[in-house]
This record gives structure tokens, sequence and C-alpha cells, in this order.
């Protein structure tokens, strides 16, 4: 009695302090609300209103008996609420149409979709699990968040989602609530749940807030048993009910009461919370002051089931002060119950108007004075909208918390003194995160059976990528480390530099008894697709990491613990969407592709677009050959022919200029003395980079060494096998004579020039760029673009003579050559110059993928930084992208092609602003950059597969309508 008192005064004193009047049922079109609610409130009959308390569930994934049973439910019962669970989107809206019009009042819909429809429905949309949005500090995300799982509900005709979840997850062992909570803090708990309620509430979807009194520090679970909560009525006041009352302020329209015994509010401890009436009337309703919807936890639980008969203690629910009763068992009975509690006076009709006053209240916010059918039409594309991915990426790339980085390992840089490896852990895959790694730098996967094996094999990495990977299904189990992976993460450590990155639930570090070895943790919560790839994004320094964490790990990392690791100007993995792209407009590329394919442009290629450092569109197309043998990969490396000379020989010139060795002004003759006494003495470096040299065009080497007579490669010039004086390898089987490349650099001293100065595009300046950046540098070229960009620039798959570096099989071949080479050739320069010089040519002979083009290509963009590294000054970038000899109709820039001057001439779309640069290349490639729009472009083909008199690519110019294809899908 005396508690009672106490409880009584307090109550009073509550009331009064906060003053609590907000109805969160409560429509701003009040007098419209009464007069809907009234009407239909004096129409029914007492087996009506009943039928109002209830919300059975309802699958759209059964059969037809399972349709029949719920429309008896509807008409016979007169249950005026359903909550689907199990199916798909189109069957569900299909269902709720038939079942609207079949109830008498409109249904009010209920959901459980705490990250999103995808939690009960296949082909649904899934956001992050709450633990993940709580590592987050940008609050406005989850409103966004919110508001996007509101309007995917709305649009299946759901209007109460039970979400979200604001228990605060105390207990580490909790297993039923563990990442469905926003965390261990309150305050953070709180803002992110109010964030939330208040975006999916302002598309009209009723918020819930669960489990109250709060679900967060249990060691059981309430569906199979009644769990305990022993604290004290201080703690739970200043800890569990902390949330709700700051979220009764700001307008949750319903509560969620758990089933759980708790000794210090209820003296009865066999019976649930939710059946108790000092917890929900006298605590939650008069002492919290909620005026709000109170709807039970699913009574199919064993929380509640286990304590009585089903119709019992759906009666003690409602008597308890529910309004809502979710999943009831046994409607007739209960029905039957109620009505004789009525007439034994343990319960009023008033009471019952109380109740459903409140639920038809609630469904007149979720507009079903308006009730409209849902249409199906457009239904997947709504539910998955480049909206939500743009926002889901967000919501992950903020949430991944690095939580130790002794050794300043983040961001990956540097990567020219790095041997990376990765290890993964656990029993799910890490593919997607190893993909996305080898993006950024050489990763190699290293794994075997035995420890001592694994540990031998890492001993030549520098950096060991320790991927822990569980299974993604569920947010709240199977995330712990098992003691033999444990064994192994330490081993690891000992002897190597490693990098933990935990796609788990944090609390799955709870078991690491030392993180001493462990030189940097980073824990990125969920194991999806998504996460891996954005997290192997950070580990090289994509973007910034700002995540928290919103649990404690014993005593080593602290709740709110997250180290800001600042990015890194490298590349970025997106969307369109998140570039300001259409991703619909982008389509068009793809119908393009199926066009060369079709008409056998090319066997297939390789496509990258980005804008601002962002790759939005990266795909593969066809095969290595028209055999179809072979789907070309992203990793496969295509020779890039003319590309060469802005992404080897440009760079290294560049240097050169910058280190001094050599100067644009000056002449041939003074920088080479075997030109000195040529035709071509007085003319400039910046006269042969701009093509105006009067140059030829190309000299065909190869046709001086065919036998006059025979036409086939002549002895004196070739052999089949390698020898002192037969060492330049041509290509499989085929070996030049080492002194014909003096003989090369002599008919390109000899050649003639043309008698008029003007613009005449020509290979032969680049043999003689060559020649100065290895005599200036002392180093073949190959060896010099490898050490001073490719390597530190990640472009792993950038090479000349690609056949020492790959697989065979990851190289694309060129041409079937009946010409000069006689083979197919493949892993071999395709240009016959550059092949006599050995696979190294100034003009030609590099080899990459469209990733790897890319990355130059953007340090250019960046003027002359990546990864955080500076290659060379702006004003270098701005010297070289600039045209000089333009009032001579000179289109080029200084080794870079330009944006074309005369209309004859076909460069690129005539879409790229002046500032725009790049190069084409004849076995079929192409890249292109413009400051002014971000958009840069890689295309890579075998066009001239099977012969280069396949020229079909180059007649349609589809690689510069790909280029109008993505100005014109350009949003903003």
């Amino acid at each position: 009695m005396k508690r009672k008192v106490v409880l009584f005064v307090l109550v009073i004193i509550a009331n009064l302090v906060n003053g609590q009047e907000l109805d969160p049922l409560e429509s701003k079109n009040k007098e419209a609300q009464t007069i809907w609610v009234n009407s239909i409130l004096k129409s029914m009959s007492i087996d009506e209103k009943i039928g109002q308390l209830f919300m059975i569930q309802a699958y759209s994934n059964r059969n037809d008996e399972h349709e029949k049973y719920i429309k008896n439910m509807l008409t016979k019962y007169h249950v005026g609420n359903l909550i689907f669970m199990q199916g798909t989107p189109e069957k569900q809206v299909l269902l709720n149409n038939k079942y609207q019009a079949t109830a008498k009042v409109p249904l009010l819909i209920g959901f459980d979709g705490e990250w999103g429809l995808d939690m009960r429905l296949k082909k649904a949309y899934r956001f992050p699990w709450n633990m993940t949005l709580g590592a987050i500090t940008d609050n406005k995300l989850l409103e966004e968040t919110g508001k996007r799982i509101g309007e995917h509900c709305k649009r299946v005709g759901i209007h109460i989602n039970f979400a979200p979840v604001v228990d605060i997850n105390t207990n580490p062992n909790n297993p039923i609530i563990g990442n469905r909570s926003f965390g261990e803090s309150k305050e953070n708990v709180t803002e992110k749940a109010i964030a939330f309620t208040k975006g999916m509430q302002s598309v009209g979807v009723l918020a819930n807030a669960k489990h109250f009194p709060g679900h967060g520090d249990t060691a059981t679970d309430s569906h199979k048993t009644l769990p305990t909560v022993n604290f004290t009525e201080q703690r739970l006041d200043s800890i569990e009910l902390y949330p709700y009352k700051k979220m009764f302020k700001a307008g949750v329209s319903s509560v969620m009461v758990a089933h759980l015994s708790m000794p210090q509010l209820e003296q009865n401890i066999e019976l649930p919370s939710s059946l108790s009436k000092t917890i929900v009337t006298d605590l939650l309703q008069t002492k919290l002051g909620f005026k709000g919807l109170v709807i039970t936890d699913g009574l199919n639980m064993k929380g509640a089931a286990n304590y009585n008969t089903p119709a019992s203690i759906n009666l003690a629910t409602f008597l308890a002060g529910n309004d809502l009763l979710l999943i009831p068992q046994d409607i007739p009975g209960t029905i039957n119950l109620f009505k004789e509690a009525i007439l034994k006076n343990e319960l009023t009709e008033e009471r019952i108007n109380h109740s459903v006053s409140k639920i038809l209240k609630a469904k007149f916010l979720a507009g079903l004075a308006n009730y409209k059918p849902i249409s199906i039409d457009s239904l997947q594309q709504d539910l998955h909208r480049p909206k939500d991915n743009v926002l889901h990426r967000r919501l992950i790339k903020k949430a991944i918390t690095v939580v130790k980085n002794d050794t300043e390992n983040l961001p990956i840089q540097n990567l020219e003194t790095k041997k990376i490896a990765y290890v993964s852990l656990g029993n799910a895959k890490g593919n997607d995160f190893f993909k996305m790694l080898k993006n950024y730098a050489k990763v190699d996967q290293v794994s075997d059976k035995h420890l001592s094996v694994l540990n031998q094999k890492l001993k030549k990495y520098t950096t060991v990528i320790v991927g822990f990977h569980k299974s993604n299904k569920h947010p709240w189990k199977g995330y712990k480390f098992t003691n033999k992976e444990l064994v192994w993460l330490q081993e690891i450590s000992r002897n190597n530099n490693v990098i933990l990155t935990v796609f788990a639930s944090p609390y799955s570090l709870l078991k690491v008894k030392s993180f001493t070895n462990i030189k940097t943790v980073v824990v990125s919560y969920q194991n999806s697709k998504l996460s891996q790839e954005l997290t192997a994004q950070a580990l090289f320094g994509a973007f910034k990491t700002q995540g928290k964490l919103p649990v404690s790990i014993h005593d080593t990392f602290k709740v709110g613990e997250g180290i800001v690791v600042n990015d890194l100007d490298v590349l970025e993995y997106t969307i369109p969407e998140e570039v300001g792209v259409s991703s619909e407009k982008l389509k068009i590329i793809d119908k393009r592709i199926d066009t060369i394919l079709k008409k056998r442009m090319a066997p297939g290629g390789q496509v990258l677009i980005a804008r601002n450092g962002k790759v939005f569109y990266h795909k593969s197309f066809g095969y290595h050959t028209l055999s179809k043998k072979r789907k070309v990969k992203k990793t496969d490396i295509y020779d890039l022919a003319s590309l060469t000379k802005i992404l080897a020989s440009l760079p290294m010139i560049m240097k050169a200029e910058e280190d001094k060795k050599i100067s644009l002004f000056s002449s041939l003759g003074d920088v080479l003395p075997r030109y000195s006494k040529s035709n071509k003495d007085t003319l400039l470096l910046k006269e042969i980079l701009s093509h105006y040299g009067r140059l030829r065009s190309w000299i065909p080497f190869y046709l001086e060494t065919k036998d006059s007579i025979t036409g086939e490669n002549s002895l004196q010039y070739y052999r089949k096998r390698k020898s002192k004086e037969f060492n330049i390898k041509v290509a499989k089987n085929l070996y030049l004579a080492k002194s014909y490349r003096d003989t090369i650099y002599k008919h390109i001293v000899d050649s003639e020039q043309r008698e008029r100065p003007g613009y005449k595009y020509s290979d032969l300046g680049y043999y003689i760029f060559k020649e100065i950046i290895e005599r200036k540098y002392k180093r073949p070229l190959n060896k010099l673009a490898n050490e001073m960009f490719y390597s530190s620039l990640g472009a792993y798959r950038m090479t000349y003579l690609p056949l020492k570096k790959f697989k065979k099989s990851q190289i694309v071949p060129t041409e079937k050559d009946s010409y000069y080479r006689n083979q197919l050739v493949h892993g071999y320069v395709h240009d016959m110059g550059a092949a006599m010089l050995g696979g190294v040519g100034g003009h030609a002979g590099l080899f990459a993928n469209a990733n790897d083009v890319a990355k130059i290509m953007q340090m250019y963009l960046q003027k002359g930084s990546y990864g955080g590294k500076k290659y060379f000054e702006e004003e270098t970038i701005e010297k070289f992208n600039k045209r000089y000899y333009a009032h001579k109709k000179v289109r080029r820039g200084l080794g870079f092609d330009k944006p074309q001057i005369r209309p004859q001439e076909k460069p690129t779309c005539g879409c790229v602003s002046d500032k725009s640069f790049g190069h084409s290349g004849f076995t079929g490639t192409y890249t292109w950059a413009d400051p002014e729009s971000g958009i840069l472009y890689v295309f890579l083909s075998n066009r001239i597969f099977p012969t280069m008199r396949n020229r079909g690519l180059v007649r349609s110019n589809m690689r510069t309508k790909i280029q109008q294809d993505i100005q014109d899908a350009i949003l903003y």
C-alpha cells in the first residue's frame, strides 16, 4: 500500500513537471478527425468495437486457405487491423487491396520493418541495422532514413511500422536486441530514435517506440521465455525509460509494451509487463503522460503466451491499459471473454470506446478516411529508387569506424613500398571486399589450412588486411569469433602488420583478449556487399571515416570513440546519382555496347566513367575474341596503342621538364646530337609534342625486313630462337637482330620532312622522346614509368611487356596478324614499330585495364596529385594542356589531344569543354577528361580483331557517341 501511495504522489509530481499535453494521435485537422472517428464509433456494435482492438497476422506467401481465413476474421469477427508478415511486395499489395475491400472499416496495416521492408518481404529494400546507424554522428541522415522507410511502407499500404527499437543495449549478450539497438548510450539512442521517428511520421506512417519499458539489458529472448529486468526504479528511470520520455515530447505515435518480468515495477514477478496495469497504465500513461497508441508486443510470444490461456491473456493486456492487441490468439474466445467481462462489470464499454477512438484516430492520421487501393504498377521501381541507394551509401560511409590506427596504417598510401595480403576469417564470404581492394593496389588473397604455413606465406608482405566476415542474415546472432579464429588472429597479428576489418557486430570484439599486436581495427558492422565495398575504399582513403562506436568493448574501446581518418585524392566507386548523373539515361550506353557486339565492331571491351573522382559506371562487356570462349573481366588488360603517348611518355616528358632535364623550347639537334645535321635539327620539342613538326606520320619499318622475293621475314633480320645477336623479341618465336634498333633511329633521322608546316599526327616524335627520356634518366622507359608513376598510383595492371607480369588469360588478344608476325598477336604489342623495339615504345606498347588508365587521367584532372602524392606542379599540367598553335589550326596540346577546331575533325563528341583533353588508340581505345564537368571517360576494346580491316567502331564513331551519352546523362 505504501508503495502505491508513493507511486501516486510521483505520478502527480511528474504530471505537474512534465506538463504533458501532447496527443500524438491528434490530426492537424482536428475537427474533421473528430467527426470521422465519432461517426464510425457510433455506428459500431460491441462486437465490431472489440474487433477493432485486434491486429492479426497476414501472410502474402501462403495459399488460398490463409486468404479465406483472413477474410473470415474480417467479416465474422470484425478484426480491424492486420500485421503483414513474410511474402513479397507485389502479393502484399494485392492482398492488402482485397482485405481492405472486405473490411467494413478501413484496416490499419502494421509491419515489422526496422531496417525496411526487407525485414519481412523478399525483393524489398534493406537499409542498415540500427547498430550501424548508431555509429553515425549526423542525425539528419537518420531522419532521412526514417522518411525513406516510411515512403516504402506507404507504397505497399502500411500505416504503422513497428520501429524504431529504442532499447538501450547495455547487455552485450542480449540474445534478441543486439544490432537492432542504436547502441548503449541513452543520449545517442534517443537522438537517433527521435530523428528516425520524425522522418517516418513526416510522410504519414506512424512510428512505434519499442520495447517498453526496456529490453536492452536482458539475457533471454521474450519470444521463447519471460526475461527478467531486475533494476531499481532509479536505474530504470535514468536509463531504460530515458528515450521514452524524450520521444513522447517529440510526438511518437505509439509505443509497444514488451513481455518482461520487472520486479521493481510489478510485484508479481510472473506477470509480464504487457499485462501489468502498474506498468502500462500507471507508469506509461499516467506518470509519463503518454497519450498515443499503446500496443502489446506479439501475444503469440512465449514471454506472454506461457502466462495463461490466450483469451485470458488478451483480456488481461487490455485491462492493463493496452489499446491494440498484437497477434492475439483465439479471437473467438477472446470476444466472448470480453463480453463476459462487461457483464461482470470487470470491463466497461466506455473503456473499449476509449481505445477504439484512439485506434480510429490513428487510422485517420494514416489517411484511411480517404482510403484508396494501392497500385501495383512500377512497384519494384518505386521500392528500389536511386535516391535510396545514394542514402544507403552515405549511411554506410558515415558509419565505418576506425577504433585503432596506432601505426597510421590508414589510409593506405605510398603503395610503391607496400606488399599487401588479404586473409579472410569467419564463416561468410568477403569476395566483394577483396575485389574492391584490388581496384586500389595489388592485393593477394592468402590462405592455408595450417596456421604455421599461412604465417610462412605472409612473411613476404608488409601489410596484412584481415577481414572478419560473418553472416549478414540476422542482426543479433552468429557474429562471434570462434576460439580457433581468435588464435589465428593473434598469431597473424604477432608476426605481421595487421589491419583488422570487422564485418559483424562490434560485440564480436569482446572475445579478443588483447589488441596489443593488432595495429589497426576498423568496424564495419555488417557483411553486406555495400559495406564490404565501401570499407575497402575507406582503407585506401576514398573518403573520410567518421563513425563513432555505439557500444563499448570492455575498457579498450569506449562508446563514442572513433578515429577520424582523412581521405586521399583517390578514385571512389559509387553510383550515378551520387554524382548528379542519371542511371536511367546511362542505359543508352548499354544499348551502344550491344550494338558494338552484335555488329562485331569489337569482340568485347571495358568502359569506365567517373565524375569528380568518383567512378559511377564501370563495366566489362563481351569476350576476348569472337569465339566467345573467355568473357572480358574488369581486371583484363588491353593493348592501349597510342594511349601510351599520354600515359607513359608524356608523364615522363613532364617530369623531365620539371626536373629541368629538357626544355620545351630546345631544338631537337641540341637535345639529341644525331639530329643536329639532319633536316630536323631546328625542330622544337614543343612543336613535336604538338604534332606541328612536319614529321612523317609513321614509317613501316617492318617492310624493309621482309625478303623482297618471298615476302617472308628475312633471315637476315629474324630468328625463331633468341641469341646474342637476335635478342629483340617481337612476338612468340620471333626475334629481331639487335642491330636493327639503331637502324630504326637512323631511318627517323634520315626521313624526309613535309614541305609545309602544319598539323600532322605523327608517331615518330615519340620514338624520339623515348630516346631522350632514356638518355636523360639512364633507365628504360618501361622501368621509369613504373617506378615514378604506376607503382605509387596503384596502377599495377598498367605495364609494358605484360607477359612478364600476367597470365596470358588476363591479356586480351589484338589481331590475327597475317602480314608480319603471322600469328595471333596476344600479349605482345600490336604496333609493328614498338614490337621491333622489343615491345617498349614511346608511342605504343603499354597495356592496362580501364581502371588503371583512369588513375593517371584522374591525376591529371587533379592537377598533378593523386593518393596524397604530388606528381606534378599545377602549372605543369596547365602548360601541357594548352594549345600553342591554335592559330595554325592545330588542335593538339603538348602531347594531349584536344577538342576539334576544324569541322572535319572528330576527336570528341563536340560536347566537351575546350579545357578537356585525352587521346585515342588504333586498337580501339579512347580516354578523355574534362575539368569543367569533372567527367573522366575510358573506353578499351580490341576492335582490330580479327584484323585491322575491321573499322566498324571507327566508322560509327561509337566511342564519341558514348561520350555524348555521358554528357546527356548529367543532371546537374
